[in-house]
């Protein structure tokens, strides 16, 4: 197999490790010490695979770093990358989500953002222009804030149609465009805010993290703040599929990228504790889109454990088989090489996992 490149994000810094059998990596870091890095990605649509960090600073605040030789170097631009409009009134806080666009479109980078917003890259990721369009709509104003910020956390776009757009707001839920994002519609329906009166309403959910099946672009599993869901539509109706979990709570949920019908998810019990059930450390999976789930801790601590998965912690390669990767809040970062039957600790005693994402280099 090629060499799998697995990026992970802490708040202190960046680490990159560099694996040919996913069994034995090198590592270096932290590159960006003592930033957070929530955001972060490797776009191979180029000669050379770039990565693109979204870094942190307490004294310089945030800023989009980029890397041509695999974190040998970096690059920063000498203006702020992404920057609100003075007329917006609005200053960024930090970026959450980092998205190439379509092959077709070889300069498009996606960026959400903390407040809430979506900006676009036309040059690699060097300069970002905000999508006035999401910002100006009417239901802005009222979002609301998750516990962790009002963070922009996932852009997906449909493969079929890059004119399909669907995002995601803690907590303002889950938007749809489909004219390349001139116009957006909610599309919430079905999904719970069991913190509000109106317990279904169309737009304020606490939506965690959306990701896309493998092979029908209109189906999308997504994980709420209280339920895990199912799209068949491409995200106009959702329904309930957190039966046979232990905890209807959790941050992170990925599919497979090879399989449909095969999901990811960390479960966490809230809302008065957020810690996994029966402090155990488990991963589940579902094979059938969501009708059941099984858990996958072989390898994984079997003490009481108390480490919480964050929104972007937990992801795959793609490989064959496929690897898992996750990373916690106490530190530790795991991987397994079969698709989740086994477990092996990566690292441990790292700062807290901010995000951890897995690239198959060429």
């Amino acid at each position: 197999m090629s060499e799998v490149l697995l990026a992970v994000g802490t708040d202190k810094g960046l680490f990159l490790g560099r694996s040919s059998d996913r069994q034995s990596w090198s590592w270096s870091g932290p590159h960006f010490l003592m930033q957070g890095v929530y955001a972060l990605t490797v776009d191979r649509r180029g000669p050379r695979p770039r990565i693109i960090v979204g870094a942190d600073s307490s004294h310089w605040g945030p800023s989009v770093f980029t890397s041509d030789d695999l974190g040998e170097s970096w690059q920063e631009p000498a203006a702020p990358p992404v920057r609100f409009p003075e007329d917006t009134g609005a200053s960024l806080v930090r970026l959450w989500q980092l998205r190439p666009g379509p092959a077709d479109e070889p300069g498009v980078v996606w960026a959400g953002t903390e407040p809430a917003a979506l900006f676009r890259s036309e040059d690699g990721g060097e300069s970002f222009t905000l999508v006035r369009s999401l910002w100006e709509h009417p239901q802005r104003a009222e979002w609301g804030a998750g516990f962790g910020g009002q963070g922009l956390h996932t852009i997906i776009q449909d493969p079929r149609d890059a004119r399909r757009l669907t995002i995601a707001v803690s907590s303002g839920g889950v938007y749809r465009s489909e004219d390349g994002g001139q116009n957006w519609a909610a599309s919430n329906e079905g999904i719970e805010a069991r913190f509000l009166p109106d317990r279904y309403p169309e737009f304020g959910q606490c939506v965690h993290k959306i990701s896309p099946d493998a092979q029908d672009p209109d189906r999308l599993y997504l994980q709420n703040h209280g339920g895990v869901y199912r799209s068949d539509d491409g995200g106009q109706k959702w329904q309930r599929i957190d039966q046979g979990l232990p905890a209807d709570f959790g941050f992170p949920i990925v599919a497979h990228p090879h399989r449909s019908g095969t999901a990811y998810v960390f479960p966490l019990v809230a809302d008065y504790e957020r810690l996994p059930p029966e402090h155990r450390c488990r991963v589940y999976r579902t094979d059938d889109a969501g009708s059941s789930w099984t858990p996958l801790d072989t390898g994984l601590p079997n003490q009481e454990h108390f480490g919480v998965v964050l929104r972007d912690a937990l992801c795959t390669d793609d490989a064959d088989p496929v690897g898992i990767y996750f990373g916690n809040k106490n530190g530790e970062l795991y991987g397994s090489a079969d698709e989740g039957g086994s477990w092996h600790l990566l690292r441990e005693h790292l700062p807290t996992v901010l995000c951890v994402k897995a690239f198959q280099l060429a």
